[in-house]
């Protein structure tokens, strides 16, 4: 049975426990491997920067510009091409904002501190990038969303390797999730 297979067969209560599990599972594994990597938390700590105009410009504006181009390529591209086997819609479709709000930071924090935070810092840009692509597993049979989602992992990273910011790239990632989020949520 494929990951689709196994979502449609899921609760609305067990995919957004599903969800909440998978995040924090990746949460966890950042502050352990952060402990393992780095000589001392306080190294780590550094990638925390509240640069309010590096946030703006790298992490939000940045997410808009995915955002833009994601737009673009589900007018241009078939729905079939996009389609991830319904599950972004699941997790999505008829939620409150908040709850979308909370996902998708949740999501953002998880993710950025573990590829960009750890696995970045750690073993490079590239590395990091492909990992995380190849982390969204149900993209990989989806050559339009594959694609899609190793550049938004390359862009990111680019971000990161610009500013050595994760506030930056958590705000990056937040805003593509968040406002794709209220797009599903919001689409008729």
């Amino acid at each position: 049975m494929n990951q689709s297979e196994i979502i449609k067969n899921m609760s609305d209560s067990e995919l957004n426990k599903q969800v909440i599990f998978s995040q924090l599972l990746l949460f966890v594994i950042s502050v352990i491997t952060s402990f393992l990597l780095f000589d001392s938390m306080s190294d780590w700590l550094l990638y925390f920067a509240w640069d309010v105009k590096d946030i703006c410009y790298y992490g939000i504006f940045t997410g808009f510009i995915i955002v833009a181009l994601d737009l673009l390529l589900m007018f241009i591209f078939p729905k079939k091409y996009y389609d991830d086997g319904g599950i972004n819609e699941r997790i999505f479709k008829n939620k409150s904002v908040i709850y979308i709000f909370v996902i998708a930071l949740a999501v953002a924090i998880s993710e950025e501190l573990l590829f960009r935070g750890v696995i970045q810092s750690v073993f490079g840009y590239i590395f990091a990038s492909i990992i995380f692509a190849l982390v969204h597993v149900r993209y990989l049979k989806k050559p339009v969303l594959f694609i899609s989602v190793l550049f938004v992992s390359f862009y990111i990273g680019y971000m990161f390797e610009i500013t050595g910011n994760l506030i930056v790239t958590i705000a990056a990632h937040f805003t593509v999730d968040f406002v794709l989020g209220l797009v599903i949520r919001f689409q008729k």
